[in-house]
């Protein structure tokens, strides 16, 4: 018995004919067009009367999945992070004032002659 689930765009499905994971990508209602990726990384696109004819269940998303939104995220914290030590770091600074005080020394000679 197929169980009719409404494809809902981020949700995962086990479909148990093939036994296969697969999260639903996008849902075109115009073209009536569902984009899926597999646990695999396989991404395809079938039509709503197909989706309807497969025996599905929801699932949960598997174990080690790392999605592009996920990454995404990641990539944004470590920038992040690199904001913040940037702001805490001010290596260049201390020799900056350094460099000036150096040149100071070296025009001294110069007031005096």
């Amino acid at each position: 018995m197929a169980r009719d689930y409404d494809p809902v765009q981020g949700q995962w499905y086990e479909d148990l004919e093939e036994n296969e994971v697969f999260r639903v990508l996008s849902v075109n209602p115009d073209e009536e067009i569902i984009e899926v990726q597999y646990e695999n990384g396989d991404i395809e696109e079938m039509d709503l009367d197909t989706w309807h004819e497969l025996d599905l269940e929801r699932a949960q998303e598997p174990e080690g999945w790392a999605s592009d939104d996920d990454a995404e995220d990641e990539e944004e914290d470590d920038e992040e992070d690199w904001d913040e030590d940037e702001d805490d770091d001010d290596w260049d600074d201390d020799d900056d004032d350094e460099d000036l005080d150096d040149e100071d020394d070296d025009y001294s000679d110069r007031d005096d002659a």
